[in-house]
């Protein structure tokens, strides 16, 4: 019984280890495949909302709380974003109505987060480094 468990164990290793083979050709094709191809509209409208969100989050402040305000926003956004795919393309009511709750709730931090900002004298959107776009990809 040791033994079967053993051989077992070593099987389900090795198929953990093992990449199907659309993904072996999919990294030897390089970048040029797109990883969102498969998605449909909602998935997609997803993706782009997530993607945006993280590029608006650019470097981050050496101050705390300027830092905190500069990435809720977009973070916030994104949320919004998210919630507008939902109410395009979702059909459960609960989940409607949630989103828009959330896009209320989401909108009006985002003008006391932006007014904060303002006072302080900072920007909400933070400029995007080299090792931004590297991250992202490009």
């Amino acid at each position: 019984m040791k033994t079967l468990s053993l051989t077992l164990a070593a099987v389900f290793l090795l198929a953990a280890c093992q990449q199907p083979a659309a993904d072996e050709n999919a990294e030897t094709l390089g970048s040029t495949a797109d990883p969102n191809a498969s998605y449909n509209v909602a998935q997609k409208a997803y993706a782009a909302a997530n993607d945006k969100m993280h590029s608006g989050m650019g470097n981050i402040n050496a101050d705390a709380d300027v830092a905190f305000m500069q990435g809720m926003i977009p973070h916030h956004m994104g949320a919004v974003d998210m919630a507008k795919v939902a109410l395009a393309h979702g059909k459960d009511p609960e989940v409607r109505a949630l989103a828009q709750k959330v896009i209320a709730a989401q909108e009006a931090e985002m003008k006391d987060m932006q007014a904060w900002l303002d006072k302080k004298g900072a920007a909400a959107e933070k400029p995007l480094t080299a090792a931004d776009h590297a991250a992202m990809g490009h």
